[in-house]
């Protein structure tokens, strides 16, 4: 029962919005992209002056993609380590001679803290003599960012470059679920708590407004500083451009030298076929894929009787064993406590991409890494997200990094308790309950809860904020005052956070790794284990049917519509034993 309200709030619209968009995809159209799939061709050999490509239509996410047996892996999206295992061994191939950052597709979606550590490796690879070039008919400011590190930036001449700042737009509830009839009551600990406010108000608080503003003001600087640095231009001169232009015509974009070229497709491949020396009348350049790249040097890595275990908390933390793209308190519990009776696993690296969720589940995470600790090294990687229940898992980490542009903190819990009372009576349903006690029913949402029943919830969320405050305290080494006034549910930077404490360092996945290495006192005998999560068949096949609708343009009501369907698809993840949360009040994605 206290399930329901979510499932109509969120499920149903959910479903009709999912319904209206995957319409589209024929069975026989599936089954023959299945087929297609299935009999890809085999990895192949890297030829003298090849060129790595890498698609930034692919999503670079944490977690390695696992259950390929149908469908021959996940086409759509790739691991961040192979791409900077990739990137990082062509620096160093003598038959790779340059890379090309295609991003003419429509963009993955990889997040801005993953996109830097990327950029970071890019640069390297520059400095080793070889070069970038990137191509694109309209540079979004994300893969712009990107792109910016190319060598050469080109733009199609009907094309244009995207800088006109970030901003947050929000979707309130409230007013909608109070036509219907549908009740909500809040408890929460935090004045800047905010993921409640959704589903109780019609506008930011003030405090909510606050923090978003600094937060996007503090990503935006980053990407900015880091644009301008590349492209030998002030940050006042992009900011110029953003605060007077916006998006950049092609001739704009070189006159404002964001750009080196103006040019077609045609005439970056015919350059790419000069630089590797290719036949005038081939029809591309000698190329490899980073995806094919990676695995063509998966058997040189080295092997070792060492590990560093990698594992990956990416998604809304959930009670239970949870989903592939969930975190499950259970499931993650059981993997880490695996790995710390595991004699070979040396040190664990926790590389963790979540907003946070349920508390009872991240509690359960935390105590498995406390006990691991205490056996072998555990260290934090903080990717673009890592906040409220994500931080909760976090905090007893021997070091935690995280990148500048990593959002964190959010050290606040919620309750959201709904009730249908006022639906359903306007439907001609009603209840009558006989009980034992006064409080036996407090679980129903047939009614609003009473004032002695919202004081015990109150209790219970005062007292879960009191725990986090104090292992935040105990375990950051900070006096519980400056905890509490850097808490209150408030969103930090990891350049922030680095400066209040809550973060060690700053630095990528890459960074951690090393770390642990050297805390596990291993030098270089070691190998990195990473498991896997794997799909179901129909699970790959529903997966497959939404990156075909992902990768084909869409109209602007419909993209509407999947911004509303991935706001309300955080309410099903809901799943907490007593209904309190620890999790962001947004998910921020810069595109």
């Amino acid at each position: 029962m206290k399930n329901f309200l979510k499932q109509i709030t969120a499920s149903a619209i959910g479903t009709l919005l999912g319904l209206c968009l995957f319409a589209g995809v024929g069975i026989g159209g599936l089954l023959f992209l299945v087929m297609a799939a299935a009999s890809l061709n085999p990895t192949p050999e890297v030829e003298d002056k090849s060129v790595l490509v890498l698609d930034l239509s692919m999503e670079i996410a944490d977690n390695p993609v696992g259950g390929d047996s149908l469908l021959g892996g996940d086409r759509s999206s790739i691991s961040l380590r192979t791409v900077l295992e990739a990137i990082n061994r062509a620096g160093t191939d003598d038959k790779i001679v340059a890379l090309y950052l295609d991003s003419s597709g429509i963009s993955g979606g990889t997040g801005l803290a993953n996109l830097r550590e990327i950029r970071q490796a890019l640069e390297k690879f520059k400095t080793q003599g070889k070069k970038i070039v990137a191509y694109d008919v309209d540079w979004s400011k994300s893969d712009y960012y990107l792109g910016s590190i190319a060598n050469e930036i080109v733009v199609n001449p009907m094309g244009s470059v995207e800088i006109d700042g970030v901003s947050v737009e929000s979707a309130f509830f409230a007013g909608a679920m109070a036509k219907y009839g549908i009740g909500v009551q809040v408890v929460r600990a935090g004045k800047y708590k905010s993921a409640v406010e959704p589903f109780t108000a019609q506008k930011l608080s003030p405090e909510n407004r606050q923090q978003t503003q600094s937060l996007i003001t503090n990503v935006w600087g980053e990407l900015v500083n880091t644009i301008s640095s590349s492209r030998n231009l002030t940050p006042t001169q992009i900011q110029t451009l953003a605060d007077t232009q916006g998006v950049l015509s092609a001739q704009a974009a070189q006159e404002q030298k964001l750009v080196d070229k103006i040019g077609y497709l045609d005439q970056v491949v015919s350059d790419l076929k000069e630089l590797t020396a290719a036949d005038p009348e081939a029809d591309s350049f000698n190329q490899i894929s980073i995806r094919s790249y990676g695995n063509s040097q998966a058997q040189k890595v080295k092997s070792s009787g060492n590990k560093i275990a990698v594992v990956y908390a990416q998604g809304d933390i959930v009670d239970g064993r949870g989903s592939p793209q969930q975190v499950g308190g259970e499931s993650l519990g059981e993997e880490i406590r695996q790995l710390r009776n595991d004699e070979a696993v040396k040190a664990i690296v926790l590389r963790i991409n979540s907003p946070g969720g349920s508390a009872t589940a991240s509690e359960q995470i935390l105590r498995e890494i406390q006990l691991t600790k205490e056996k072998k090294p555990v260290i934090i990687s903080m990717g673009n997200y890592a906040a409220s229940g994500g931080y909760w898992i976090a905090t007893y980490g021997d070091r935690i990094f995280a990148e500048p542009n990593t959002i964190t903190g959010s050290i606040g819990v919620f309750g959201l308790l709904f009730n249908v009372g006022e639906l359903a009576r306007q439907n001609g349903i009603t209840w009558d309950t006989v009980k034992t006690g006064n409080l036996a029913d407090t679980q129903t949402i047939s009614r609003p809860k009473t004032p002695q029943e919202i004081a015990i919830y109150q209790k219970s969320v005062d007292q879960i904020y009191n725990q986090f405050l104090a292992k935040v305290a105990e375990s950051r080494n900070l006096p519980r005052p400056k905890v509490e006034e850097i808490a209150q549910g408030r969103v930090w930077t990891g350049k922030e956070a680095q400066e209040l404490g809550l973060v060690d360092e700053l630095g990528g996945l890459e960074a951690a790794i090393a770390y642990a290495a050297k805390a596990a006192d291993l030098g270089d005998d070691w190998q990195i284990e990473e498991n896997t999560k794997e799909r179901s068949i129909p699970d790959q096949i529903m997966e497959l049917v939404q990156n075909i609708q992902l990768q084909q343009p869409v109209d602007p009501l419909t993209k509407e519509m999947q911004k509303l369907q991935t706001q309300l698809a955080g309410v099903r993840s809901l799943n907490d034993p007593r209904d309190i949360y620890a999790r962001l009040p947004f998910n921020l994605e810069i595109k």
